[in-house]
């Protein structure tokens, strides 16, 4: 589906910019910030003003359409996409409850910074859920 289409279904507004930046992050093979955007209008000769992309990113992950990932240095952006699950088991009472997996943005971050792309990655999470620990405490 076309970014065109996707906004008339969706009820947003469809400008020049809005299809370029998203255009970008499409083809890009890593995160990018908002000046990296910026920079590549730049280069295609499109004069959007850097006020008007964080705007537009600001929007688009209120339409989840991008993902904002924050972890070290400025904000990088990224299209959403499905993520798989992690199980979160408790030590006691053995409840489990399943989470987003927060490896993705690790991954981004490391693949935008490092230029390192991980082809797999081993998540082990273990702790004490909340009503344990409060059974402990009295």
């Amino acid at each position: 589906m076309s970014w065109v289409n996707y906004f008339k279904d969706h009820g947003i507004r469809i400008t020049k910019g809005r299809i370029s930046i998203l255009n970008i992050i499409e083809s890009s093979t890593k995160g990018l910030t908002a000046e990296n955007i910026y920079y590549e209008c730049k280069k295609k000769n499109e004069n959007i003003n850097l006020s008007t992309i964080y705007r537009t990113l600001e929007l688009l992950e209120e339409k989840n359409i991008l993902k904002k990932i924050n972890i070290d240095g400025p904000a990088i952006f990224v299209l959403k996409k499905e993520g798989h699950m992690h199980t979160l088991r408790c030590d006691m009472c053995n409840k489990s409850v399943e989470i987003q997996c927060p490896m993705e943005e690790i991954e981004e971050s490391i693949k935008t910074q490092a230029g390192f792309s991980l082809t797999e990655h081993k998540l082990e999470l273990k702790g004490v859920c909340d009503q344990c620990k409060n059974d402990e405490k009295k």
